[in-house]
């Protein structure tokens, strides 16, 4: 019997390094405080070593691995490049209209996985300032349709946007999570194939935007969300200020459940001690890379997630 992992990680700001500022005080690409050289080469070998004790800990490494908050193609090449993934995994990835220029991404292992189409889903909001013809523009939804064993896997990946004051992007969530919702129950009824849907959602597993996404409009429940159950039971992916949050999460159709292929065993949140914080104070939170301005030079502010499937074929 195989054990398969499929995973997901916001690494929070995985940019190139600045290029030197003219002056000193001029803003940098990145948006970040002297993010040279140094400190990106440290960065992708935190994240690639999340994922080699991943390995460690479960026996192999994820089939297929949601990322958020990576910016360009390059940085991927690069961290692709290292142990554990010997360039044995392949990238899909797309360039999206986000402010920040920060996108969702997915690496998959080459030697199981067969990418038979990729594609983004774009949303443009309101138009904010009727004069400069400005879109609001927000992170893309990223959608592979993939072969693994000659099972159909339909992978959405989502960084929807964040909650700020008074959550004035909450309708936007609602809006996104429809439209996938439209998309994952066409797939679920007409083409009877499994779905994926991971990422970082913004919001937990019991608001009401991601307790709606899991039924078709008959109210049959088409998706299941194993991290309602960790959630519940004080399970947190990342923390703001003193709340412990789940934004973090992958769900999916029911198919998956006791497939002969791959079936569901249980979800996880990876919160290994060697990727938490150091601090007395935020023991059990994950290290960050920074903290607002201060440069920690940890892994990322959010615990990666996962969900093991076993394989009887």
């Amino acid at each position: 019997m195989l054990m398969e992992l499929f995973s997901f990680y916001n690494v929070e700001n995985l940019f190139l390094p600045d290029p030197k500022p003219v002056h000193k005080l001029d803003p940098t690409k990145s948006g970040l405080r002297n993010w040279d050289d140094r400190r990106y080469k440290n960065k992708l070998f935190k994240i690639s070593h999340v994922f080699q004790l991943m390995k460690e800990e479960n026996g192999t490494l994820p089939f297929i691995i949601g990322l958020s908050e990576v910016s360009g193609r390059k940085v991927l090449e690069d961290l692709v490049e290292l142990e554990p993934f010997n360039s044995e995994y392949g990238i899909v990835h797309y360039n999206s209209m986000d402010e920040r220029k920060v996108d969702v991404a997915m690496l998959y292992d080459k030697n199981k996985v067969e990418v038979i189409d990729s594609e983004t889903i774009t949303f443009f909001f309101e138009i904010i300032n009727k004069n400069t013809g400005n879109y609001d523009t927000t992170r893309d939804v990223l959608f592979s349709k993939i072969k693994y064993k000659d099972e159909i896997i339909n992978v959405f990946i989502a960084h929807l946007p964040s909650k700020r004051e008074k959550d004035i992007n909450k309708p936007k969530r609602a809006f996104i999570l429809n439209e996938v919702r439209q998309r994952i129950m066409k797939i679920v009824d007409e083409d009877k194939e499994h779905v994926i849907l991971c990422g970082d959602f913004n919001e937990n597993p019991d608001d009401e935007n991601l307790v709606q996404i899991l039924y078709d409009n008959d109210h049959e429940k088409i998706l299941i969300n194993p991290f309602q159950e960790l959630f519940s039971t004080r399970n947190y992916s990342t923390f703001h200020y003193k709340s412990g949050l789940l934004y973090d999460q992958i769900i999916m159709s029911k198919s998956l459940v006791d497939n002969k292929v791959l079936a569901f065993q249980e979800a996880r949140i990876f919160n290994s001690e060697k990727i938490s914080s150091r601090t007395r104070n935020f023991e059990g939170r994950p290290f960050r890379t920074y903290a607002g301005t201060r440069y920690l030079g940890g892994y990322s502010d959010h615990f990666p997630v996962f969900v093991k499937f076993k394989s009887l074929q």
